[in-house]
């Protein structure tokens, strides 16, 4: 089936939005970040450690998911290292489809960072478009950093060059077809004026999502607590049957065998770190990582 000319001018809008926002506003702040502090940024591209030029990443499910940036630490060119920023971007012309594509990016990326809970990870999104409030506020209910370019705001960009791209769902499909051939001929110059004016408007958002990706990563630890615990497991059927007997049970003298040992990690940003583990050979990994 051939493709519609309003999807044709929508998704080539998408890639240029993209290409601006991505490559050349976000990718330089995170390049400088990650090069200062040593560690490796991975973006779609060719590179020895991984297949082909997308970047993925498995959930704890073992779903594959493409991102867009991932920061690593010890990572090479040559090497996979351990993650710990992960970034998705996306467009949408209409409010109709924000919602879902919300939904999307936090599915995919929600179960990776329960797989690497461990070093709880940042993650972020970044929007263009038209997403509605409920769709913005769940993102960052669950934790996501944002950058939201609104529809407006890059309908106003393109003005400043004369291209009128605020078309809706009753414009005739010539009009795409016209605007398709002037999105596809932009002169440097034009492209130029159009990424110096998204770069000024996304400027505010994207120096709130810088300073909560420093805020995760460049945080230090303030405080270790290591319990090994020992006991003896009662089981009860009922809340009832457990209440009758919490008055019989000795916590005076305690006594058992070696259960697990728990870990809480308080860091200067407020994030903290609740780890479980059954042997010492594992705890042993796990704090070896924290130090890298």
């Amino acid at each position: 089936m051939a493709q519609s000319p309003s999807h044709k001018f929508g998704q080539n809008l998408g890639k240029l939005l993209e290409e601006i926002v991505l490559d050349d506003i976000l990718k330089p702040r995170l390049q400088q970040f990650a090069q200062s502090r040593k560690y490796y940024l991975d973006w779609q591209r060719s590179r020895p450690a991984r297949k082909g030029k997308k970047v993925t990443w498995e959930d704890k499910y073992g779903n594959k998911h493409d991102l867009d940036f991932v920061i690593e630490i010890e990572g090479t060119d040559e090497q996979l290292g351990r993650p710990v920023a992960f970034i998705e971007s996306a467009w949408r012309r209409y409010t109709k489809h924000s919602r879902n594509k919300a939904q999307e990016i936090q599915g995919a990326i929600l179960p990776i960072i329960e797989l690497h809970h461990l070093s709880a990870p940042f993650y972020g999104a970044v929007l263009a478009g038209d997403f509605t409030k409920p769709a913005l506020d769940q993102l960052r209910n669950n934790g996501f950093a944002v950058i939201y370019i609104p529809y407006q705001d890059v309908v106003d960009t393109f003005h400043d060059i004369g291209f009128n791209i605020a078309f809706d769902e009753n414009t005739p499909d010539e009009n795409y077809t016209v605007a398709s051939k002037r999105l596809a001929n932009l002169t440097s110059a034009e492209k130029e004026k159009i990424r110096q004016g998204l770069m000024r408007i996304s400027k505010p958002e994207v120096d709130r999502f810088m300073d909560r990706l420093k805020n995760r990563l460049e945080r230090y630890i303030t405080k270790i607590v290591l319990m090994p615990l020992f006991g003896i497991k009662y089981e009860f059927q009922t809340i009832d049957e457990i209440l009758d007997n919490l008055d019989t049970l000795d916590i005076e003298n305690p006594r058992g065998s070696f259960e697990r040992f728990e870990v809480i990690i308080d860091y200067s940003n407020q994030d903290t770190i609740r780890a479980t583990f059954q042997e010492k050979s594992l705890l042993t990994d796990f704090l070896n990582k924290l130090k890298s």
